[in-house]
């Protein structure tokens, strides 16, 4: 009964007029183009909350989004089944917590979407685009390795930060990237930086 309840708080979440989050005990809303099917399971990522949607509204944007992707702190996989359906291929959705990548690779499964899903090590190389949805403190912990992530020309997608929080952000990733904000909502903001 508890699950009931649970998931009856989960309804379709708009992220563009066309793209959106649909609890995979829903139907998808009449117009929606674009349908991520989600059942989070015990990881974070329902697509409810603002840092989500925004950089979900950021790839939609920005699509295509190029050859490689990478989503740091994947959770329940949205953000990378999110690049899939606007064009990405080739992408790894990494997580410290071993419940995260077993709900990421059933989620990509569920939409039929192909991502390689792993532990952080999984994360090799540079790539076009980086997400990184995840709080303030652990972003400025990762900023070396997250910049060093990002390929020549390529973009830095950073959440789960207040807009209270923007300027120590900044300064955390001054020595290798310039971010700004991108978008806000709720209090929330998204910071982005591409690498010259």
């Amino acid at each position: 009964d508890w699950v009931r309840l649970t998931q009856a708080q989960f309804a379709p979440v708009p992220v563009t007029a066309d793209f959106w989050i649909v609890p995979s005990w829903h139907e998808p809303p009449a117009g929606a183009t674009r349908v991520i099917r989600l059942d989070p399971g015990l990881a974070f990522g329902t697509g409810t909350h603002p840092t989500t949607r925004m950089c979900l509204r950021w790839t939609a944007r920005h699509a295509p989004v190029g050859p490689r992707v990478l989503d740091y702190g994947c959770g329940s996989g949205i953000l990378a089944i999110g690049a899939a359906l606007h064009g990405a291929r080739g992408i790894e959705a990494v997580d410290i917590d071993p419940a995260a990548v077993e709900s990421t690779s059933r989620n990509a499964q569920a939409n039929g979407v192909t991502l390689r899903a792993g532990l952080p090590d999984l994360a090799q190389g540079v790539y076009p685009l980086v997400l990184a949805n995840i709080l303030a403190t652990p972003l400025k912990v990762l900023a070396p390795l997250l910049c060093a992530h990002v390929r020549s020309g390529g973009h830095l997608v950073l959440a789960g930060i207040l807009a209270r929080q923007a300027d120590e952000l900044k300064a955390a990733y001054a020595p290798w990237l310039a971010l700004e904000v991108s978008d806000e909502e709720d209090g929330w903001i998204l910071m982005t930086a591409r690498k010259s």
